[in-house]
């Protein structure tokens, strides 16, 4: 059990020690706060880092009797402040020193069109990667995944096999994607959909061009093409999405609805229909008509543009 003593001198050090369960049901401690100054001590109290969480981990018994041993042997402090947090006055500072607060004054005095991506990127990296320099890892996110876009729609273990990527970075990077696809579709929920044509496009883009895996998505439109519900009625391969047509026409009558727009997204990049897409369509057609539901499009998107069956007369 931690004593007043023990307690204290983990608050001074900027640590915060908490209780939990361990996966295998056991008891466990979980430390976060200023970890990185007191890493050694950590260490040697018998921490684990865990890198997704970005905290240090003890299982067993209370760690705190041994944490604050360690925290007040001189020789770890000694070695703590020697190799610790980075300071002004320290002759070896790196050559990024002081990047972060340069590239944020350009951001705010210049705009984003100041500054290219990968440094754009950056910034964002600066909220969930600390002491590290961003840079190279900003590029490589880049020529990954063909842009910022390709970035954010990334699915989590992609993006969380990047070394320096925990899992805060994920949850950032995923958080920032979901803001951007609701955004865009604020502006398409605000009146008819058929006259917001390049709004439609510009959100579809945003929630499914990049997306790794097929997935097939309906928007439910009212008898004055407002939107009801949009909604991703399957999610498949790569190459490959299932979508019973009958489960569509089941949801339309379920919501009302007296039109739809079908999407879905070709991961390869060519968002050329395939003969399989183009009988599928037919199909939810015929059937959606005799239920007097109109199809009004049926919409493929990808990385590199996208289709309209209605623009190619197949609908």
């Amino acid at each position: 059990m931690t004593g007043p003593g023990d307690a204290e001198i983990l608050r001074r050090a900027g640590l915060h020690l908490t209780e939990c369960t361990s996966i295998d049901g056991l008891p466990a401690y979980q430390v976060s706060g200023d970890t990185h100054s007191h890493r050694q001590a950590l260490r040697q109290a018998g921490g684990a880092w865990d890198k997704m969480k970005r905290l240090w981990l003890f299982t067993g018994s209370d760690p705190a009797p041994a944490l604050a041993r360690h925290l007040s042997d001189p020789a770890v402090a000694d070695r703590t402040h020697t190799t610790g947090g980075l300071s002004d006055d320290r002759p070896d500072r790196p050559h990024y020193w002081g990047h972060r607060e340069r590239l944020r004054q350009r951001f705010m005095e210049g705009g984003p069109d100041a500054l290219p991506d990968y440094e754009l990127l950056e910034l964002i990296l600066f909220q969930c990667v600390e002491r590290v320099d961003v840079k190279p890892l900003a590029k490589e996110l880049l020529a990954t995944f063909g842009g910022l876009g390709g970035i954010l729609a990334a699915e989590p273990d992609r993006l969380a096999g990047f070394s320096q990527l925990g899992y805060a970075a994920v949850v950032h990077f995923k958080a920032l994607h979901a803001c951007q696809s609701r955004v865009a579709r604020e502006e398409i929920a605000r009146g008819p959909v058929l006259s917001s044509w390049d709004k439609l496009i510009s959100y579809l883009k945003t929630a499914l061009a990049h997306a790794g895996t097929e997935r097939f998505q309906v928007l439910f439109l009212n008898a004055r093409n407002e939107l009801i519900a949009d909604e991703v009625q399957q999610t498949g391969t790569v190459n490959h999405t299932p979508l019973y047509p009958r489960e569509v026409i089941k949801r339309a009558l379920d919501l009302g609805a007296t039109a739809i727009i079908m999407v879905h997204n070709h991961p390869s990049g060519d968002p050329a229909p395939s003969s399989a897409d183009i009988s599928m369509t037919r199909q939810l057609a015929e059937a959606a008509e005799k239920l007097d539901i109109t199809v009004h499009d049926h919409i493929i998107m990808s990385k590199h543009g996208h289709t309209s069956f209605r623009d190619l007369g197949l609908l």
